[in-house]
């Protein structure tokens, strides 16, 4: 059996991820195959690097320490949660929107703190197969990541439209993967998975209300192509592959604005909670455990 872990994007939603992780890691369910979505490529990054509960411990602080940042939660773009990335003054911030007319942020921040994070590594050192998607410019199309430097992946997986400028990478510029694969089901699938477990950040199943401003107009329209798609796949599984789709809790649709993007208050209690939706989803479809073996 080939187990695949597939990480969806989401901003700062991608911290019930950690819960999720947490939940199938304590049960002994590790990963042969790892696909990651901005930031789904972040916390997948760490995954395919440590694949056993150690992580979750770092992840957890990592997105703890992300506490009172802006993430990018508001819009098409899911990158990464950490303070330090989107720590411009709000002057600089306008300053660069108004220099390049294209983004807010720099990628020097991100791009610092993985290459802190992950130095020189590549895809062929990670123990556990590991691929990253992003979104080709130039070529119109979506982009799998396996080889080569992590770190540049990564930034290219989570440069967020507005927010940050896109990744140049050779002679081709890469936006968010989520902007083409958000939940990359099929791609486990195709890859030779015959038992997939789904981290997504908890939109898949909020209902979606009618635009009445014009920024909604674009994130309404990217939550219907996500959702159309995710759900397509899900429903042409193959008989003989397993999915399990874990669940999300405490996001809500106030985390779809500009300033749910910068709440991370509450990040301990979404993973806290999700962590134990986890635990009871995996008990009922999986069956139940003991305690002294989580």
């Amino acid at each position: 059996m080939t187990t695949a872990f597939v990480l969806g994007g989401g901003g700062v939603l991608g911290a019930v991820e950690v819960g999720m992780l947490r939940a199938l890691l304590e049960r002994g369910i590790v990963p042969d195959l790892v696909l990651g979505t901005s930031v789904g490529a972040l916390n997948g990054a760490l995954v395919a690097r440590q694949p056993d509960l150690g992580v979750v411990e770092k992840l957890t602080a990592m997105w703890r320490g992300a506490g009172g940042g802006a993430g990018p939660d508001a819009g098409p773009g899911d990158g990464p949660p950490p303070r330090q990335v989107y720590g411009d003054r709000p002057l600089r911030t306008v300053r660069r929107a108004m220099s390049t007319g294209t983004h807010l942020w720099s990628s020097g921040p991100l791009q610092r703190a993985l290459a802190a994070e992950f130095g020189d590594l590549t895809f062929e050192d990670l123990p556990v197969r590991f691929q990253v998607c992003a979104a080709s410019i130039e070529r119109a199309a979506e982009h799998w990541f396996d080889s080569g430097p992590l770190v540049e992946a990564v930034v290219a997986s989570a440069a967020v439209p507005g927010l940050l400028p896109p990744a140049r990478i050779g002679d081709e510029h890469f936006l968010d993967g989520g902007i083409v694969n958000s939940i990359p089901l099929a791609r486990a699938v195709r890859l030779g998975a015959d038992r997939v477990f789904v981290l997504q950040v908890g939109r898949i199943d909020r209902p979606l209300s009618v635009p009445r401003r014009p920024w909604e107009v674009a994130r309404v329209s990217f939550e219907i192509a996500r959702r159309h798609r995710f759900i397509r796949e899900l429903d042409e599984l193959p008989e003989d592959v397993e999915a399990y789709v874990l669940p999300a809790r405490g996001t809500s649709s106030r985390d779809d604005s500009l300033l749910g993007s910068r709440d991370f208050a509450s990040v301990q209690a979404r993973i806290d909670e999700t962590y134990a939706a986890s635990v009871a989803y995996l008990d009922e479809h999986l069956g139940p455990v003991s305690a002294s073996d989580r």
